[in-house]
């Protein structure tokens, strides 16, 4: 495993997170797996030498939260171990029970300490932009959270790089604390982050950890034209099939497939290669829902890739519509 300090911090994360959206309770969605089957994964990521591990108080509802909290409390001492998670969607039926306002915040800080058994989490982001609270609100209560020690490091995920200039803006004029990382959507289909977002974040010392990074399943290679179902979340994966599934997304898929050939390894280990070839990023979030796809994501970080390669595979992308954040 290798290990990168997590934008201009002191904190070392693996150049592998992972996510854990994929554990909790299948009751939240099919393709989630219970805690008995989750648990293997998480003990071997940490085998695999990740400590990097990504969940939020929406993932199952907070049951995500309760599987990632107990299996890391009997599989490692918690210093050891970088613990994220997020606030911003509904977690109830309430009014105050979602967003970024100061009452949300306080609330579901708590609750998530709680469910994860542990006193403070390492990093926290905002999950989404909350158009209907001040900015200021927001950063001046997450700034509260460090001072408590209950958080050690802010994160912000998927937003207008204004947002975020605007945000670190504030934060720096109020002396509050910074975001450190950004967790955006980025993959070889989907690469409008490299606009503006990504330059920001290099600019500023922000560590960039990637969300979907094979977009929802697609880079894997095993996605057929005109097919659903190849897996069990394939099938119900509505979402992914708004994202990508486009016939230039299929071309782009092929070029992966034919290098992965070349190279004698996997599709979605040549997807994950060309991420972390990417300047400025950190560590890609991936999920896992049978064992062999955690350990080629970690198998990934031995992959070496040209700068002809890299252009190979970057070569048909044509600008899209935002996608993951509005």
């Amino acid at each position: 495993m290798e290990y990168i300090n997590l934008g201009r911090t002191g904190l070392k994360v693996s150049r592998i997170c992972l996510g854990t959206m994929t554990y909790g309770t299948p009751q939240w969605r099919d393709w989630v797996l219970s805690e008995k089957d989750s648990r293997p994964f998480i003990k071997r990521a940490l085998e695999l030498g990740i400590n990097f591990f990504d969940t939020a108080d929406m993932y199952s509802l907070g049951v995500s939260e309760e599987v990632v909290g107990r299996a890391l409390k009997d599989f490692v001492q918690r210093k050891d171990v970088i613990i994220a998670t997020k606030i911003y969607w509904p977690t109830g039926d309430g009014p105050n029970d979602r967003g970024l306002s100061r009452k949300h915040i306080m609330d579901s800080i708590d609750a998530s300490l709680r469910r994860l058994g542990t006193d403070y989490v390492d990093l926290y982001y905002i999950h989404r932009w909350d158009y209907e609270t001040p900015i200021e609100e927001t950063l001046e209560a997450l700034n509260d959270l460090v001072r408590m020690g209950k958080v050690r490091y802010l994160g912000a995920s998927s937003m207008h790089a204004w947002q975020f200039m605007k945000a670190l803006g504030l934060a720096d004029q109020h002396g509050w604390s910074r975001f450190v990382v950004m967790q955006n959507h980025l993959n070889l289909i989907y690469r409008e982050q490299e606009r503006e977002m990504l330059p920001l974040c290099r600019a500023e010392g922000i560590g960039v950890v990637p969300w979907s990074p094979l977009a929802r399943g697609f880079l894997a290679g095993n996605r057929k034209r005109g097919e659903r179902g190849v897996t069990t979340r394939d099938g119900s994966d509505q979402m992914a099939y708004d994202f990508y599934f486009q016939d230039i997304d299929f071309q782009i898929l092929d070029r992966v497939v034919e290098l992965a050939e070349k190279k004698a390894v996997k599709s979605a280990q040549i997807a994950l290669a060309w991420l972390l070839h990417q300047p400025g990023l950190t560590a890609p979030v991936i999920g896992a829902s049978k064992m062999y796809q955690l350990e080629e994501a970690v198998g990934a970080l031995d992959i070496g890739l040209s700068p002809e390669e890299c252009a190979f595979l970057k070569e048909l992308y044509q600008p899209r519509p935002l996608l993951g954040h509005e």
